[in-house]
């Protein structure tokens, strides 16, 4: 696990520092993260790793150090996102990703081929069985059998239907044979009509 801190002011503005130890922050010669600046205490405060937390303690500096805009009196555990600030320095948290962590191996267990024979045979076994036409179609497949009939279900009883009045092609063709006559008797009746209206009018 990595802790990193990236400067948001200061000369190191922008740029990344890794904590993988227990460092000192100060203006002091030896310190592991050196600030050059007045306001800036020569053994301003340390970062501490503790069980793979990172945590801040302020060595009684002189202008303090604060998380998130609180000035802190005692060691401080940090968290992914904080803002810390020594003085005027001013550096956000960086927690170490998921992929520095090593995760537990989950073991996975086989299963067993005796759950095939309390259920339904495997596909392997299914391919065995079923014979395959050389278009790729099953064959011999076993058609299932009918669920049972209920015993109070009458399976003889047929239902009562009305019989539909249909017209025979004889009984037609004697329907149009008849329109027919009486559009012709129509049709001279209109023509003796106008002859009478012709000859009474002359």
């Amino acid at each position: 696990m990595t802790w990193k801190l990236q400067a948001i002011t200061g000369e190191f503005t922008g740029k990344e520092i890794t904590i993988e130890r227990d460092m000192l922050v100060g203006r002091h010669q030896d310190a592991d993260i050196l600030l050059q600046s007045a306001d800036i205490s020569r053994r301003h405060a340390a970062l501490v790793l503790k069980d793979q937390q990172l945590w801040v303690q302020d060595l009684n500096s002189s202008n303090g150090t604060f998380i998130n805009d609180l000035r802190i009196e005692q060691e401080t555990e940090l968290h992914d996102g904080d803002i810390l600030q020594f003085a005027s320095f001013t550096f956000s948290i960086l927690a170490p990703t998921t992929t520095d962590i090593d995760l537990p191996e989950i073991e996975i267990e086989p299963i067993s081929s005796a759950t095939h024979d309390q259920g339904m045979p495997s596909i392997a076994e299914r391919a065995v069985e079923t014979p395959i036409s050389r278009d790729g179609m099953p064959q011999q497949v076993a058609i299932p059998k009918p669920a049972p009939i209920p015993e109070h279900v009458n399976v003889q009883a047929t239902s009562e239907q009305s019989p539909v009045a249909t017209e025979s092609p004889v009984m037609q063709e004697k329907q149009q044979q008849k329109n027919a006559s009486v559009g012709l008797i129509s049709i001279i009746v209109l023509i003796i009509l106008a002859m009478v209206a012709w000859l009474f009018f002359k």
